[in-house]
């Protein structure tokens, strides 16, 4: 077996290949090397959509669940989304950091360096920016390229109960101008469904991105089919999420579109959910398939994406193959960010990871082992 070899200049990819085809320029002896034994290596793993910053847990309310209570019991009790909602607006921007350096610091024991991280628990404007904040913060005190998504029309706060069209209007005409200004929004996301928000509420939160230059994403079809991946997909979007009730006429508007399906085994595990994403659509169609820990609170509290590609094969009949794509260059795509990270070549940033297996698909295989063994990003060993 030739040796490869991969040269990085400037925290980027310059050159890859054999070792013994390696170009005069970079083959100096006195040059730095790292020698990695013969391991696999693949791109740093990406996790594409993430609720990381929040105050609090509801693990309480998990053991009310399992002990009988319903949904709409909890919320009498001022549980569910509202209690997060309440944790995060309660707590400083030091507190909701020190909580979500936690999960972070999980997800980048198992290679990832890059993640997306969404706002949607502050629900007014300091709770929203508060959230962002700390999400940039994140990215500048761990090695990990963090994209963040203003999530703000992720549900009603308790304020403006029976005032949905009130609260729409202050996401699009005063927290997302005020916070895209702040330099604090990569991308603009909606939760879009019958416990969400409407068809025409989306529309107008993705219009009010769109007048700004922002890219735009989807929580789609996880409960029910009310349109909202034919909605995103006419503002070509760059990913819609979950996906449980798909149609076959939502596949194609995907395929026209371009935009990614972006899977979350995590919260169709937690929520104990029975249908499954239609798969078999998504392949005759070529639509990428990108996976992700959808880490939050409420139906997905892991900080695993080995984990999830585990399930998003035992669950999903995914292939090895599909779901590590799923969290390399797909995933890179539904951030659109697949110039910049998602494969192995020249002009890319410089972030891989080493493992210490015989073959990439134990990536999958295993469940509660990491066999992560090096991590570099922008060049630099974390």
């Amino acid at each position: 077996m030739l040796d490869a070899a991969i040269v990085v200049r400037d925290g980027g990819i310059v050159w890859l290949g054999y070792e013994a085809s390696l170009p005069p320029e970079f083959a100096d002896p006195a040059l730095p090397r790292h020698d990695v034994g013969g391991r696999w290596i693949t791109p740093g793993l990406i996790d594409c959509h993430t609720h990381l910053v929040y105050g609090g847990n509801r693990a309480d309310e998990f053991a009310l669940r399992l002990a009988g209570a319903s949904y709409q019991e909890i919320a009498r009790r001022g549980g569910g989304i509202v209690s997060t909602v309440r944790a995060t607006r309660l707590a400083d921007e030091e507190s909701l950091f020190e909580q979500a350096a936690g999960r972070l610091e999980a997800l980048l024991a198992e290679g990832v360096t890059t993640l997306e991280i969404k706002s949607g628990y502050g629900l007014n404007l300091d709770g929203e920016r508060k959230m962002l904040r700390v999400a940039r913060r994140l990215g500048q005190h761990y090695p990990v390229t963090v994209y963040t998504t203003f999530l703000g029309a992720h549900a009603l706060p308790p304020e403006y109960q029976g005032r949905a069209d009130e609260y729409i209007n202050l996401v699009c005409d005063v927290m997302l101008p005020r916070l895209h200004g702040e330099g604090l929004i990569d991308a603009v996301d909606v939760f879009c469904e019958n416990i969400g928000f409407s068809v025409a509420h989306s529309e107008r939160v993705l219009k009010a991105a769109q007048q700004l230059g922002l890219p735009v994403k989807m929580h789609a079809e996880q409960l029910s089919n009310i349109g909202a991946t034919q909605l995103a997909t006419g503002f070509n979007a760059l990913s819609v999420d979950h996906l449980e009730h798909l149609s076959e006429a939502d596949v194609i508007a995907m395929q026209h579109s371009g935009t990614v399906a972006v899977l979350l085994p995590g919260a169709y595990y937690f929520v104990r959910e029975t249908r499954q994403p239609p798969l078999d659509l998504l392949r005759r169609y070529g639509i990428p398939m990108a996976l992700a820990t959808d880490s939050n609170p409420g139906t997905s509290p892991t900080t695993s994406l080995l984990l999830m590609l585990n399930m998003a094969c035992t669950l999903f009949r995914m292939t090895v193959a599909e779901v590590l794509q799923g969290v390399t260059i797909h995933a890179a795509q539904a951030i659109g960010q697949s110039a910049r990270h998602g494969l192995l070549e020249p002009g890319r940033a410089a972030d891989f990871v080493v493992w210490s297996v015989d073959s990439l698909a134990e990536l999958a295989y295993w469940s509660g082992l990491n066999p992560c063994r090096i991590v570099v990003r922008g060049g630099c060993i974390t």
